[in-house]
């Protein structure tokens, strides 16, 4: 019997926060729930304060030296956490690749179609792919292919840069392009 495996993929973990008893350093510096800086102290201590305001004790920098540590409520600070993660994923710059494919043989007319839409790509903001494909004979021809995929892009009126320059891969050739 063959077996199966799960190809589902893995979704990146957050950190995980050390609480209260968690926390094992035998010094902490201490920030209380309005902002005010406690201090350095024993982490005994810092919890004892936190449960006098029927709080939680929340390391939130545990890569300092002493580790910083956050008297909060541990829910409201999960679930501020998550708002800000998803806040800082929705302010990310997206930017999609485009493909356009070409051929040696490619006519004319269709080169200026072709060259509008990378216009029209490179406009918005997009990385271009421009991808050449040989087919049978035309694979003896490398030159050829080489020569057209340049001159399609120094046809090219917007201002770009060139990311990946004229790669081979088995099917024919990759170039990518970027705005600037």
């Amino acid at each position: 019997m063959r077996r199966r495996y799960n190809k589902r993929p893995i979704k990146p973990q957050r950190p995980r926060y050390r609480v209260n008893e968690y926390i094992r350093i035998p010094r902490v510096f201490v920030v209380d729930e309005n902002g005010k800086q406690l201090g350095e102290m024993s982490n005994l201590k810092a919890l004892e304060i936190a449960r006098e305001k029927g709080l939680d004790l929340v390391e939130v920098s545990p890569n300092s030296r002493p580790p910083v540590c956050k008297i909060t409520n541990y829910g409201k600070f999960q679930y501020s956490q998550t708002k800000q993660d998803r806040l800082n994923k929705a302010k990310q710059k997206k930017t999609d690749t485009k493909g356009i494919r070409l051929g040696i043989r490619t006519d004319s007319h269709d080169i200026e179609f072709k060259k509008k839409q990378a216009e029209k790509f490179l406009a918005k903001g997009h990385k271009v792919k421009l991808e050449l494909r040989l087919r049978g004979r035309e694979k003896a021809h490398q030159d050829l292919a080489v020569k057209s995929i340049r001159n399609f892009v120094n046809k090219i009126d917007i201002p770009y840069r060139i990311e990946d320059d004229v790669k081979r891969f088995p099917g024919g050739f990759i170039m990518l392009i970027a705005p600037e």
